[in-house]
């Protein structure tokens, strides 16, 4: 069966995601920020889960964890799930976290960003970073992992890389009132990681329910992709080959 490493993974669609692959059958190995957090993920151990720790908000921390994935030999599929939708961590987190693991992890077959339908109102402007991730919303930084995955899909064509909006969803994040189907907000994901459906088996698409949907039209600039990935390249000293 595939294996596959889910960030953030404690609560909200990545925990969703890991006990569904489970339940199917799937070897997964999950995410959370600090050991004080493992308790959160213990009954997905229980069922056979491994795990990974480190704070993605960091990025000798996210490496560190790149690396303990490593160890635990190949991957089959990542679902780049972790993020937070405000505060000093934004980008971090969001966008320069997935770009480092994408580097550093063993090239698996398939990698899966988890994205946002809120990424068509970021803003593709990336002179602004000089002053600071700070300046980066959650939308910005949505627009960027989508434009990463779009570029990864471009540059690495022996992998599947594609984006995912999820919906809003009754998550930690999303609240309670959110009106969109939290079983669709992790399906596509998990679909995307292990089916064998031809469409699962195609490349630089962005997905809403297990449909492509047409992204913010910087997602598929290269100039623009090319310039995000020499930012991320000089900020994480990794540049993806």
């Amino acid at each position: 069966m595939p294996r596959i490493f889910i960030t953030g993974s404690a609560d909200g669609l990545g925990r969703h995601t890991a006990g569904a692959l489970l339940d199917e059958g799937h070897d997964v190995v999950v995410h959370v920020r600090s050991a004080a957090r493992l308790g959160a993920v213990q009954d997905l151990l229980d069922r056979g889960a491994a795990a990974v720790v480190g704070d993605l908000a960091d990025l000798g921390q996210s490496r560190d964890a790149a690396e303990q994935v490593n160890r635990m030999g190949p991957l089959d599929a990542v679902i780049h799930n972790a993020g937070v939708l405000h505060g000093p961590d934004v980008f971090n987190v969001n966008v320069v976290a997935p770009y480092l693991l994408t580097g550093v992890i063993h090239r698996p077959r398939r990698l899966i960003y988890v994205s946002s339908g809120m990424h068509r109102a970021g803003r593709a402007e990336l002179g602004k970073l000089d002053g600071g991730a700070r300046t980066v919303t959650y939308s910005d930084s949505k627009l960027y992992l989508t434009a990463l995955a779009a570029a990864v899909a471009r540059l690495w064509p022996d992998v599947l890389s594609n984006a995912v909006d999820p919906g809003w969803v009754p998550t930690r994040m999303g609240g309670a009132g959110a009106p969109d189907d939290l079983r669709l907000g992790h399906l596509t994901q998990e679909w995307l990681a292990t089916s064998e459906d031809p469409a699962a088996l195609t490349s630089g698409g962005y997905w809403f329910h297990q449909h492509r949907q047409d992204p913010h039209p910087a997602v598929h600039d290269e100039a623009f992709q090319n310039k995000l990935l020499d930012h991320l390249a000089r900020i994480t000293g990794e540049r993806l080959a």
